[in-house]
């Protein structure tokens, strides 16, 4: 096979960000409750983008860990026990890759459940989107998020007018008229280094605990399954995308990012699916995302809640909301198969709805499935 090419063409720059509806608003947050250290936060993050993408070669993004995220948010969880949950889960994962566990685990998932798990995520994407991205937005803001969704409706195939590019266009236009004003933005103008930390033991058993051990169910089954199932979908002749190579480049970006002051992170299906959504096919898109981030962290760092205006919620919203759908279109790859459509179905909604559902989802789906011939609704 000949070796892939990193290509930067208008595309790439489309599909760049096609992640951002998930990624910003989680950074963002995390940085305002955890008290982290922006600049460190944004560097950290932006280099890893650029490393997954020079290392892959397609579009495979890093991540917030998203149930830590949500644990974080939810309970004023510290920024110390925040990064040293993120150096636990890299030793964690390194540990599950190495060993062996995390292939075995693999074998024991079904297909269906992987597709039931991309489709679980997918309910939560669109519904984070609608839900707390466009209905809380004022009139100016549906009719931001409305003009958006037609242009992605009218132009997603077109290379010539990339869909994200005119929609983030638009947005950043709509921001800078009525949001931010040019002082503002000179004003935050700066260079800003990331900070080196040592995380202490006490926070390193306490991340374990309070935030990495929650965590990886979701990143056995999104993080690795199902982004192995994504990328198998979108590039079939990429065989060296393994169950072990996702989950020792998970352990590394986690093992390097917390010395540096940076979040936890991971590899995911909504990931890539939103890159190759809106126009990336190699690691170009992840690589021009990073940057974003890169030029961010370095030189506006401390004008940051400026920085967060000229990426208004509704367009965000509806980006997030088109990666979503793309996620739940993925089912179709089951065909008609009456068995492993329903088990999807089941597993996804499990994952949705449930707490720690992406554990439960994995249980339940696995047991429906081996045990079908048993189950008569689910005879085919």
């Amino acid at each position: 096979m000949q070796s892939p090419k990193i290509q930067f063409t208008r595309n790439e720059f489309a599909g760049a960000f096609g992640d951002i509806g998930t990624d910003f608003p989680l950074i963002v947050a995390l940085i305002l409750t955890a008290g982290l250290h922006a600049p460190s936060v944004l560097i950290v993050f932006g280099v890893l983008q650029i490393a997954t993408g020079y290392f892959y070669k397609m579009p495979m993004p890093v991540q917030p860990l998203k149930a830590m995220a949500t644990l974080v948010i939810s309970q004023k969880i510290g920024g110390p026990v925040l990064i040293g949950a993120g150096l636990a889960i890299g030793i964690l994962m390194l540990f599950l890759t190495s060993s062996g566990l995390l292939k075995l685990i693999s074998q024991f998932i079904p297909k269906a459940v992987i597709r039931g798990i991309q489709f679980g995520l997918g309910l939560s994407l669109c519904s984070l989107a609608v839900k707390d991205y466009i209905l809380p937005s004022a009139i100016a803001g549906y009719v931001l998020a409305g003009i958006s969704f037609l242009i992605i409706l009218l132009f997603i195939k077109n290379k010539r007018f990339p869909a994200a590019i005119v929609v983030l266009c638009l947005g950043l236009l709509y921001a800078l008229l009525f949001e931010v004003s040019a002082v503002d933005l000179k004003e935050s103008l700066g260079l800003h280094l990331p900070i080196l930390n040592l995380p202490s033991v006490e926070n390193i058993v306490q991340g374990f605990l309070l935030l990495s051990l929650p965590q990886i169910p979701l990143s056995i089954g999104n993080s690795v399954l199902a982004t192995q199932q994504a990328s198998a979908d979108y590039f079939p002749k990429r065989k060296d995308i393994s169950i072990s190579k996702l989950g020792y480049s998970y352990s590394f970006i986690n093992l390097i990012s917390p010395f540096f002051s940076g979040i936890p992170v991971c590899h995911g299906a909504g990931g890539l699916v939103g890159h190759y959504t809106f126009g990336g096919r190699s690691g170009a898109s992840v690589i021009i995302y990073g940057f974003f981030y890169l030029v961010l962290g370095l030189f506006f760092g401390n004008g940051f809640s400026s920085i967060i205006q000229l990426f208004p919620l509704p367009i965000l919203g509806v980006i997030l909301l088109f990666e979503g759908l793309a996620l739940l279109f993925l089912i179709h790859h089951l065909g008609s198969n009456k068995k492993q459509l329903l088990i999807a179905l089941i597993t996804g909604i499990i994952a949705f709805l449930m707490p720690y559902g992406y554990l439960l989802a994995m249980i339940v789906g696995s047991l429906l499935y081996f045990n079908a011939d048993k189950i008569d609704w689910l005879k085919a």
